[in-house]
């Protein structure tokens, strides 16, 4: 039986996803996040030495790392969800499979941490520290993931999916990004508002949010 240690509003909803599109077993033990910090919780590195979700068991191993996690679980599912060697729809997913953690993410958590640090700063200083923020924000940050945006809706310009006609495992990779990308205020251009509609609407997606329990990007 594999088990998911699923942190709330991570990037773990994924995995669940992929476990009920595959209809492979498993179970969740849920892990909340500090209400103060937004940090996983201190019992994650009791099942992982960098105490992050996701992470699965199933047996004896541990597999940590989104990527990894689905590599892990299609191969289980005999590369279901996965386009055939040699094709342009794998190379397609190869890339997008990097792509969702690799080049996607960074500039949504700096927006992330450069929105909360004057929040979060005392309060004599974040007067500076917020036009220290809105400085990069709008120089560095904004400008980054608008030029993203622009490239999700050419990628989507002519096909369906981020590798062609079908729906793959790399959809699943990139839904947290460009969910995090719609939540957060930026907004969404028509065909990623499109491909997130049509996710949302997966039967095995529904299911997940079910065993997950609230999730705010969807």
């Amino acid at each position: 039986m594999i088990t998911v240690h699923h942190l709330e509003n991570s990037r773990s909803q994924r995995v669940l996803w992929l476990l009920e599109e595959l209809e492979l077993p498993y179970r969740v033990i849920r892990h909340a996040r500090d209400p103060r910090t937004l940090r996983a919780p201190a019992e994650l590195l009791a099942v992982h030495p960098l105490g992050k979700a996701p992470v699965i068991t199933d047996g004896g191993t541990v597999v940590a790392e989104t990527g990894a996690i689905v590599a892990y679980l299609t191969d289980l599912a005999g590369a279901r969800l996965v386009p055939g060697p040699g094709t342009e729809e794998r190379r397609r997913y190869v890339y997008w499979s990097h792509y969702a953690e690799g080049s996607a993410m960074p500039p949504l958590l700096l927006k992330l941490v450069f929105v909360r640090l004057a929040p979060g700063s005392p309060w004599p200083l974040r007067p500076l520290v917020r036009r220290i923020a809105d400085t990069v924000l709008r120089g560095f940050v904004d400008p980054d993931l608008r030029r993203h945006a622009a490239f999700w809706e050419t990628e989507l310009a002519g096909r369906p999916y981020f590798c062609g006609a079908d729906f793959t495992a790399a959809d699943i990779l990139m839904s947290f990004p460009l969910e995090a990308f719609a939540a957060r205020g930026t907004g969404a251009g028509p065909r990623v508002a499109d491909w997130l509609a049509r996710i949302h609407a997966r039967p095995a997606y529904q299911r997940a949010l079910q065993q997950g329990g609230p999730y705010a990007y969807a």
